[in-house]
């Protein structure tokens, strides 16, 4: 009794399904209508991934410039302060002529170090000090290029989503691919369609059901991460290139040395910072642009099949 209930029950279920359904041509007339234009929104969204990851790449580089020539700055510096200390040495020394100094008032140490009169020391002195304040407006310059290109990387990041209205036309689509697969069995079942036409439906039903198949969350998700990576990098670049500034000017460099050297290495530690954000952001753009690529390929499928 039981092997003769299942099938009937089966059957009767079925009926039960293809009575609620629509005939098939006004099932695949609904996919086309509901899964149409997915693939042009998604294509959108790739390309503006795309001009943001360049622009983040752009922001990486600008801030390893920046911090490379922080470190190079601060080795010049290194150098302008040893001189510095041996120039003193020098002009508390007595001299013989022209500057030299004698062998009776030297020390071992400045012979070993360098053995030039006090003018030379001042001429190579005054090239550091040019060398340093040029790697200084290049540091403050590369910082502020890297902060704009963080600006622009949140503003495109924070809108680079798949938004409300296209979750709602994608969730259509797969609500319309299932009901044309009902219809489709329907009309199979009552012998109503032909079999080119149900292989027709076959196709758009599945296609466009892989939508279910593929992670729309994490399209944005990688974008909210960029949006705050490049927010950080906005606000240590900022800091760094107000600090670079403010270190490079000349109260500074010829005021406290303490100062001067808290500041060169805050705005080091800040380009360092803004770097590895810029990075972050130039990362997780990557990766959406392969989620909205597993997105796309589905709506390319599935509006070819149309």
């Amino acid at each position: 009794m039981k092997k003769i209930i299942a099938p009937i029950f089966g059957i009767m279920c079925m009926s039960g399904a293809i009575a609620d359904n629509i005939d098939l041509d006004s099932a695949m007339a609904n996919v086309r209508a509901a899964c149409s234009g997915i693939s042009k929104d998604m294509s959108e969204l790739k390309t503006k991934a795309g001009i943001n990851t360049a622009i983040t790449a752009v922001g990486t580089v600008s801030g390893g410039v920046a911090l490379g020539t922080g470190i190079a700055k601060a080795n010049v510096d290194k150098e302008v302060e040893k001189l510095e200390s041996i120039l003193k040495k020098l002009e508390a020394a007595e001299q013989d002529d022209a500057g030299n100094i004698t062998e009776t008032t030297a020390t071992t140490s400045d012979f070993e170090e360098i053995y030039l009169n006090a003018t030379t020391v001042k001429t190579t002195l005054s090239e550091l000090n040019e060398k340093s304040k040029t790697l200084g407006n290049v540091r403050t310059g590369t910082l502020a290029a890297s902060t704009v290109t963080n600006v622009a990387g949140t503003a495109i990041a924070a809108t680079n989503k798949i938004d409300k209205d296209l979750f709602q036309r994608i969730d259509e689509c797969i609500a319309a691919s299932k009901q044309l697969a009902n219809s489709r069995l329907a009309a199979k079942v009552e012998g109503t369609a032909s079999a080119e036409k149900l292989d027709k439906a076959d196709k758009m039903s599945k296609a466009c059901r892989e939508y279910e198949l593929v992670d729309l969350k994490s399209v944005n998700s990688r974008a909210t991460g960029a949006a705050i990576s490049s927010g950080i990098g906005i606000g240590t670049g900022l800091v760094g290139t107000i600090t670079s500034a403010v270190a490079n000017t000349n109260s500074t460099r010829q005021g406290d040395a303490n100062k001067e050297k808290t500041l060169n290495t805050t705005a080091n530690v800040m380009a360092g910072a803004s770097t590895v954000a810029s990075a972050t952001a130039t990362i997780l753009n990557g990766t959406q642009i392969a989620a909205i690529k597993r997105v796309a390929k589905v709506a390319d499928e599935c509006e070819g099949a149309l």
